[in-house]
């Protein structure tokens, strides 16, 4: 599996990244916010982004977003071999947890080498310099060995249920995929992921007044509540589960009819997670005169690290010890969408983007300090892979 281009003798350290300039652009994505479920604002970032990309020069396609979500953007970049050699995909998102309105609550920050801002880490930061990665390059008139094409996409933060069809097509006509997710705590990049397996649960309840006649009811609250409790309990080492949205009842002086829940499972390996998904669509109701329905949502294949794979961390590594750093390696909890690419069999990199914590809370940061050197390390990637 070639790597390098033998005719590449200029490094990233000689490109002219700068961290202000970085934080400014970055600052126009943060502040447009994002998320998953708010189309019309997911579509404004898109937006933005496509304009940043056809600046660069890229050709820019919109592709129409469906099942409720927001719209693709598709960048491909000009290249002297045409569209059709399987080239470099970077693959990232747009979309954030953080509804419209949390920038009252986590206003744009920057406090000595930390800024703050809703989805900065996960992941506007990291598909910024991305972009800022390949805007260098070709400032500098530096070719790349291999077509670039970004694939932003508008629903990751519920598992890309609209476009996982269209990644995968995407990626089976690439080489490599290059995924700017947020760096480890350690500062290391992701060579695997776990499955993921999300579910939809719903209790149906017998009405009646919670007052004169609350005996004669029989509450799908409670019953969620018993499900809740069972199904955290079947936690294991090998396998998760746990509910992360409730919602129930209509009325406070009404005995709850329905109640709806959604649960979500993790494990190492796929035969866990299968065997985890087996357990969660077995379940029955606990109390009589009540009924429990569970239906399979968005499941994440297991991505286990290939020869392909380690080989492009293998590139990575050398680059970045070439920077004056070290990067380690490990397989993650937390679903990306190189879950797809890499169950597929093509090497994939995901963490590469930047260092900083607190993803999907209001205390969301990025390390200032680590835009620069990340850029340069995607910069690298991207003129070395051949």
């Amino acid at each position: 599996m070639p790597m390098d281009a033998p005719s590449l003798t200029a490094a990233p350290m000689d490109l002219s990244f700068d961290a202000e300039s970085m934080l400014e652009g970055l600052r126009r994505w943060v502040e447009c916010e994002s998320p998953t479920f708010d189309a019309a604002a997911v579509n404004r970032m898109m937006d933005l982004a496509g304009r940043d990309l056809a600046l660069m020069g890229a050709r820019v396609e919109r592709i129409a977003g469906r099942m409720g979500f927001g719209d693709c953007v598709r960048a491909r970049f000009p290249h002297p071999s045409g569209d059709t050699t399987p080239g470099i995909l970077v693959l990232a998102h747009l979309d954030t947890v953080h509804p419209v309105g949390t920038l009252a609550k986590l206003p744009w920050r920057r406090e000595g080498g930390t800024c703050w801002g809703p989805g900065i880490f996960d992941m506007k930061g990291g598909t910024y310099l991305a972009v800022e990665a390949l805007r260098q390059l070709r400032r500098a008139g530096r070719a790349t060995p291999l077509p670039v094409t970004f694939l932003l996409t508008p629903d990751e933060e519920v598992g890309s249920p609209s476009t996982r069809d269209l990644i995968e097509a995407e990626a089976s006509r690439a080489r490599y995929v290059l995924v700017p997710e947020p760096a480890r705590p350690d500062g290391g990049v992701v060579t695997g992921r776990y499955a993921i397996a999300r579910f939809s649960l719903r209790t149906t309840g017998r009405p009646s007044h919670a007052g004169s006649t609350l005996g004669e009811g029989r509450s799908a609250i409670r019953e969620m509540c018993r499900q809740v409790l069972a199904i955290e309990a079947m936690t294991t080492e090998d396998c998760t589960f746990s509910a992360g949205v409730i919602h129930g009842g209509q009325w406070v002086n009404c005995v709850a009819t329905h109640c709806d829940a959604e649960v979500l499972s993790m494990a190492k390996r796929q035969p866990d997670l299968d065997a985890g998904v087996t357990r969660m669509l077995a379940l029955k109701a606990a109390a009589p005169d009540v009924g429990l329905e569970v239906k399979r949502g968005v499941t994440r294949p297991v991505w286990e690290p290939d020869a392909g794979t380690m080989a492009l961390y293998g590139l990575a590594r050398e680059i970045a010890q070439g920077l004056g750093f070290d990067i380690a390696h490990q397989s993650s909890g937390g679903g990306s969408d190189g879950n797809f690419t890499g169950a597929m069999g093509i090497p994939t990199l995901d963490g590469l983007g930047v260092a900083g914590a607190g993803a999907h809370t209001l205390d969301e940061h990025i390390a200032i300090g680590s835009l620069v050197p990340r850029a340069r390390l995607f910069a690298g990637l991207l003129e070395r892979l051949s």
